[in-house]
C-alpha cells in the first residue's frame, strides 16, 4: 500500500530541496528535524522508508531520498 497519492511533483521537489538545504546547515539529525519543523515539515520513519510529512496534520508529501536519510 502506498501512502502518497496524487501529489504534485513540482511541490515535492521544492520540499525536498528545502529539506536538503536544511540538512546541509544542521550539525546533527536532531537539529535538522527541529529546523524543518519550523517550516512545518517532519520526517516519519516507516517500514517502507522515511516520509516527509506536513505538521500538524501529518499529511505525507513525498518519500525522503535515501542520501538524506543517512
Amino acid at each position: 500500500m502506498t501512502l502518497i497519492v496524487n501529489q504534485d511533483a513540482f511541490v515535492a521537489a521544492q520540499v525536498v530541496d528545502l529539506i536538503a538545504k536544511e540538512r546541509a546547515l544542521a550539525l546533527s539529525k536532531r537539529e535538522w528535524k527541529h529546523r524543518i519543523a519550523g517550516y512545518g515539515y517532519s520526517i516519519r520513519e516507516t517500514a517502507e522508508g522515511d516520509i516527509i510529512e506536513t505538521l500538524p496534520h501529518h499529511v505525507p508529501v513525498c518519500a525522503l531520498p535515501p542520501e538524506l536519510a543517512a
